[in-house]
């Protein structure tokens, strides 16, 4: 099977039938607006990435896919090569640039991407953390938190139920390069209920996972998880969220213990899950991956345990 070897997560793309309902919230959220036409808005963060999530018009609220930058425009190349690949096509979001459109599995839209100009990273002043070795930092000014949205940063993970995880992580192994970090078994070893996945980048360490693959009886997404400045900023994000009174609280705050990010998670007006991050495990290619049983894999090292609405959440 033609397969490359993706360098990291780019954007997930949605549909909904509200684009104004739709960028009130990603704003809440902690993101900016980089474009907007009659039909699709496009959302950034602080860092240098034109854009993290893509949202196009359209009567029903739809989950469509996701994104992964390729390493370079000669893997695009290869794998447009790939079974039912769509052939270089050249982006027309900010930034420009070329995709290869696939479709994995389950049907949804997987596009590898290439050459996109980086955008002026948005700069936001924090204040020293006395702490450690660093007891110091900030002497003689008081820590006085702005209210307001999370800053997010970057995408770091989507995350996907499906009805056949062995098979869903199989193509995005054999076609993207991913390789395991953790896969989470219930009673026999063979049955892998929940697989997470990171970029192989050789010695170069990256995030715990960039996938997540998830048993549900319906494919769907599970949701979008963006990386936001520090700890306090989850905290202040969360409280900005909560003091608006509009949007549906999913779980967090809490620390997982596969991955171990400090993680809190909303669900904008339709019900798509996404989550605020800070503190991921980093692994490189040496570190391997572990085989792990449910009541290990699936638990917080602090924090509430995941809520049924939350374990079970597919957006279709």
């Amino acid at each position: 099977m033609t397969s490359i070897k993706v360098r990291e997560i780019a954007w997930g793309r949605l549909q909904a039938p509200d684009l104004d309902a739709q960028e009130e919230f990603l704003v809440n959220f902690g993101m900016t607006r980089a474009a907007r036409t009659k039909d699709t808005l496009y959302m950034r963060g602080t860092g240098p990435s034109q854009y993290l999530h893509v949202t196009h018009l359209g009567k029903e609220p739809k989950f469509l896919g996701f994104a992964f930058y390729a390493k370079s425009e000669d893997d695009l190349k290869t794998i447009a090569k790939a079974p039912g690949a769509s052939g270089i096509e050249t982006l027309d979001g900010p930034g420009g640039g070329k995709r290869v459109r696939l479709t994995e599995t389950n049907g949804y839209q997987i596009e590898v991407v290439h050459g996109i100009a980086d955008a002026p990273p948005i700069k936001v002043d924090r204040q020293p953390i006395n702490w450690r070795e660093s007891l110091y930092e900030r002497t003689g000014d008081l820590m006085r938190l702005k209210k307001g949205p999370a800053h997010v940063m970057r995408m770091g993970h989507a995350v996907m139920g499906a009805p056949d995880v062995k098979g869903t992580v199989k193509w995005f192994r054999e076609t993207l390069g991913l390789i395991c970090s953790d896969d989470v078994y219930a009673g026999d070893k063979n049955n892998i209920i929940g697989s997470f996945n990171r970029a192989d980048n050789g010695n170069d360490f990256v995030d715990h996972h960039i996938f997540f693959c998830a048993m549900n009886p319906k494919a769907g997404l599970n949701h979008f998880s963006y990386e936001v400045e520090d700890m306090d900023d989850v905290f202040v994000g969360h409280e900005h969220l909560r003091s608006l009174g509009k949007y549906e609280h999913m779980w967090g705050i809490g620390r997982h213990l596969l991955g171990s990010q400090v993680y809190d998670y909303w669900a904008d007006p339709w019900g798509r899950v996404h989550e605020h991050w800070t503190d991921s495990d980093r692994l490189n290619v040496k570190n391997g991956s572990n085989l792990l049983p449910v009541d290990i894999g699936f638990t917080s090292q602090w924090g509430a345990p995941p809520p049924e609405k939350f374990i079970h959440h597919v957006s279709p």
